[in-house]
């Protein structure tokens, strides 16, 4: 059985347009779960009232993504999934979205964790599909063009975001869950993707997998967009702020190779310090 985990805080109307795709899947042997972590616009209620075979976990508003994931993940566990699904609330599932991700684990190395493409809900166009990481260089090689797709339909990667992650439950069992107390937001996921990388797991993206997504509903794309002195600050050191410093040098320790750390931090500090006012 696969779990859906579905961190929520509040933006309900984000929240129910992604369950109504869900119920419109080809594939039906799912069970989503919602962890509804300090909202205040009824989304507990609102579940209830139109998604009743949806189960909603509390957390509270201290949690962030990772430690409200990892609610979800743990009732999976106890329930005995074979796979967890995360998901983000501003997503769309395709209808075949869930299929093509089934399909993908009978192509896949056994016990690779499958990722999804993104595309822009409103225009079509595809987004992500996922990135090769060149720790030298502090960059990373970003795989979209149809043209390149492998005949498997997979591309593999060195790491992929949360939105939208097949993970079996063994990855779990092996790895641990998200680093909810060291990357509690942003990079968690990236962290997570790169230990179980590190435990011998392959990491894919579905090329035929497509989850719709709201580029302007990101938090670090909020602060981009309004440029000001204290939206830089949040930037920099905000727990929604996409260069968080303190994250990434914590990221780069443990995961960086040693012969790249020098070059990796002093390009990767250069990028967030000057990247907010270049960035359009």
């Amino acid at each position: 059985m696969i779990y859906i985990v579905i961190p929520v805080l509040n933006r309900w109307s984000f929240t129910q347009a992604c369950l109504k795709s869900l119920q419109r899947q080809t594939f039906s042997q799912f069970q989503v779960i919602v962890i509804d972590h300090g909202s205040s616009d009824g989304t507990c209620e609102l579940i209830a009232a139109q998604f009743p075979e949806v189960t909603v976990l509390t957390g509270n508003d201290q949690m962030w993504w990772a430690a409200a994931t990892n609610v979800g993940i743990r009732h999976a566990i106890r329930n005995s999934a074979t796979y967890v699904l995360t998901l983000n609330n501003d997503t769309v599932a395709q209808p075949d979205y869930i299929e093509r991700l089934i399909e993908t684990t009978k192509v896949a190395p056994k016990l690779s964790l499958i990722g999804s493409t993104a595309v822009d809900y409103n225009t079509g166009k595809v987004l992500y599909r996922g990135e090769l990481i060149n720790w030298l260089t502090e960059t990373s090689r970003k795989l979209v063009n149809s043209e390149h797709i492998p005949e498997s339909g997979l591309f593999e990667l060195t790491h992929f975001p949360g939105r939208g992650l097949l993970i079996p439950i063994e990855v779990f069992n092996t790895v641990g869950l998200f680093d909810e107390v060291h990357f509690p937001h942003y990079m968690s996921d990236y962290e997570f993707t790169l230990r179980a990388r590190k435990e011998g797991f392959k990491i894919f993206c579905a090329c035929a997998a497509f989850l719709s997504i709201y580029p302007e509903a990101s938090g670090a794309n909020q602060l981009i967009n309004r440029k000001t002195i204290k939206n830089y600050y949040y930037h920099l050191f905000g727990m929604k702020g996409g260069a968080n410093l303190p994250l990434f040098y914590r990221y780069a320790f443990r995961h960086c190779p040693l012969y790249a750390l020098p070059s990796f931090l002093l390009l990767g500090t250069t990028r967030r310090l000057l990247g907010y006012w270049l960035r359009k």
